[in-house]
């Protein structure tokens, strides 16, 4: 296992962080963010939210137009070089090369950062197994699926022993077992101490990985705590989803007027979403409350509370919109 026991003071960070893109397109917004060492953080939202750029700005590959990024208290703009010995990337496009095999990917990999040969070897042997690629090793890159070339992009960004490992949306276009597979690596990543940033939309990942996390939209932090804290913020045991045709901004206020122990009431994407405290009795209210205001409910369901509610609550629109 890879333990990069990360040094406490080695944490990336941002101050009044900003990227506006030509046509004043604000991509992010005055972001500050401080990312302890040995957690996995993560930034939730939908396209376009400003994720990507953010790491984009803490990576050196995107020019910040106002404030700072910081890793290890480094600018990573003005002084590039030192920044990216200190971290690994993990980007969204396929950047392995491809006239190389998947072990030469990792070793000339560390003997571009300073590895002489016989560590370099070591090292691109023991991440093959790790990263479960050792069978795959003489191949081709190209012979690779998508879950085996993002283990492999993974393997890579570690092999130089960084104190940060950036992952931009990891696990896009991935099939189920290619995701879990990786989350269980990184998983052992993480409780080597290896200190993780990653984003994502899914919200299964950020929820079942993250130990801390922001929910950002259209540049901005809205929230951030851990996954836990934040679905408790929606301030309710049960979200009730109502499915009915007509104004659901007025079945909405008919239903908190009937349920007591409503505590909102959002409209996203043609549903009602309802967080009450206590299930008792709760769907046969609805029903009976909804035909006492002319309303026909189609569909009705009951679930505890998610990241995607917090992220309703915070923005009234679901997060693949």
């Amino acid at each position: 296992m890879l333990c990069r026991m990360t040094d406490t003071a080695v944490v990336p960070a941002t101050e009044h962080l900003t990227k506006v893109y030509p046509g004043d397109i604000r991509a992010v917004v005055d972001l500050n963010l401080e990312i302890r060492a040995g957690e996995i953080f993560g930034l939730l939202g939908p396209n376009g939210a400003g994720k990507s750029t953010t790491a984009g700005m803490l990576t050196t590959r995107v020019e910040p137009t106002e404030g700072r990024a910081l890793v290890g208290g480094v600018d990573v703009w003005r002084e590039p070089a030192r920044a990216k010995r200190m971290i690994g990337v993990v980007p969204q496009s396929n950047t392995l090369d491809r006239a190389m095999s998947v072990w030469e990917n990792l070793y000339f990999h560390g003997r571009f950062f300073g590895m002489n040969n016989r560590t370099a070897r070591a090292e691109s042997d023991r991440l093959l197994q790790q990263f479960r690629l050792s069978e795959r090793a003489k191949a081709p890159v190209m012979a690779l699926s998508g879950g085996m070339a993002q283990r492999l992009m993974a393997a890579r960004a570690v092999m130089h022993r960084p104190h940060v490992l950036f992952l931009d949306e990891p696990t896009a276009g991935l099939d189920p077992q290619s995701r879990i597979a990786l989350w269980e690596i990184l998983r052992e990543l993480h409780v080597g101490g290896q200190t993780i940033v990653l984003t994502t939309h899914y919200m299964e990942e950020a929820d079942d990985l993250c130990d801390r996390l922001a929910i950002i939209d259209q540049g901005r932090v809205l929230s951030l705590d851990t996954p836990e804290h934040l679905k408790r913020s929606v301030g309710a045991d049960t979200v009730v989803t109502v499915t009915a045709d007509g104004d659901l901004e007025r079945l909405g206020h008919a239903l908190q007027a009937a349920i007591p122990n409503t505590t909102s009431a959002t409209v996203a994407r043609d549903r009602l979403q309802l967080g009450v405290t206590s299930t008792d009795g709760v769907l046969p209210t609805v029903l009976s409350a909804a035909d006492a205001a002319g309303f026909t409910v189609r569909d009705l369901s009951i679930d505890v509370p998610s990241l995607e509610d917090v992220f309703i609550q915070l923005t009234g629109k679901e997060l693949r919109d």
